[in-house]
């Protein structure tokens, strides 16, 4: 029986990966921070089978524990400080979570060896926020990284020690740069998110209205629930890679907030829309979409849920969401 480790067991990818292995028949291990971490018993409650095993990224003795706790067959790498704009304000602790978590994992996975003498096999979340400035349109792995936060920063340092370890050591270590991925369960902090359930609060007359940043950004947007399979499918392989995962199309936000706001029956987004300086990043990403053929090539990977689909998922959850709140 395949044993799967996962850190960010609690965020949006770490839910739908468990989620997928399960169904595959492996054994879901999350590791998390904390012996009273206040998100387990939510978790578990929605994910009983989950097993939750103690570490943290920024500490390499309870990874290389966790390690020999759990035996594991593979390996996903999802944690990180995730929230670009506030990369901004805790530089230090991103680039120690998201950059040299990494090379900690890494080196606890090349020390502690696999079970049975079967090497360990490593998924890196890499991001397409490492292309941050780009140099061509639309990107693929070929494209070279110019990161725009401290958050692109780090994530360029963990994709470059994935590839260090993979040709120094042999570790069967690959990447996946993924595009922005959303749905349900999505943070409230990230914009897709905010939209959706500001739409759904102004729909019930909670809220009257909503505050954004940088209205013109372009960005590739899947749902997170495809990505997954990505994840899984990059580790079957018998010689590890990196790949882009995304969808090949481009939408500003004003695209998603139209769709959103018709979705809820509200009608022309700009009633009920305004712009705070706040949101605004010291430096912008203006504009993300990537090139998905090699992995539609090699994996056989293709997205299944289109942007417009996305965005209705996303409203008509947090509708029935606020609506029962209500109650």
């Amino acid at each position: 029986m395949p044993r799967a480790l996962i850190t960010g067991i609690t965020g949006q990818d770490g839910q739908h990966l468990s989620e997928f292995l399960h169904e595959k028949g492996y054994e879901v291990f999350g590791l998390m921070k904390g012996q009273n971490n206040p998100k387990a018993e939510s978790l578990l409650a929605e994910f009983p089978f989950i097993r939750l095993v103690s570490g943290d990224l920024t500490d390499f003795s309870s990874l290389v524990a966790a390690l020999r706790v759990v035996e594991p067959t593979e390996v996903y790498n999802l944690g990180a400080i995730s929230f670009v704009a506030m990369s901004f304000n805790q530089a230090e602790l991103t680039s120690n979570v998201t950059g040299v978590g990494v090379l900690r994992m890494l080196e606890a996975i090349r020390l502690v060896g696999g079970p049975n003498n079967n090497p360990i096999r490593f998924y890196q979340a890499s991001s397409s926020e490492m292309y941050g400035q780009v140099r061509e349109i639309p990107q693929s792995e070929l494209t070279a990284f110019h990161p725009r936060s401290p958050y692109g920063v780090a994530k360029v340092f963990g994709h470059h020690m994935t590839v260090n370890y993979r040709e120094s050591y042999g570790l069967h270590a690959s990447s996946g740069i993924l595009f922005n991925h959303e749905g349900p369960r999505r943070g409230y902090e990230f914009v897709t998110r905010k939209i959706s359930h500001s739409v759904a609060r102004i729909k019930l007359g909670l809220q009257d209205t909503l505050l954004l940043g940088n209205l013109a950004a372009k960005r590739d947007w899947g749902y997170a629930g495809d990505y997954v399979k990505a994840m899984w499918l990059m580790l079957q392989q018998d010689q590890p890679d990196d790949y882009v995962i995304a969808t090949g199309e481009t939408h500003e936000i004003t695209e998603f907030l139209q769709l959103a706001f018709e979705c809820a029956g509200l009608g022309d987004w700009k009633k009920y829309v305004g712009i705070d300086k706040q949101y605004f990043r010291p430096a912008e990403v203006d504009l993300l979409v990537g090139d998905a053929s090699k992995a539609e090539q090699k994996l056989g990977w293709k997205r299944e849920v289109d942007f417009p689909s996305l965005v209705e998922m996303m409203v008509r959850h947090d509708l029935d969401m606020e609506a029962r709140r209500a109650k």
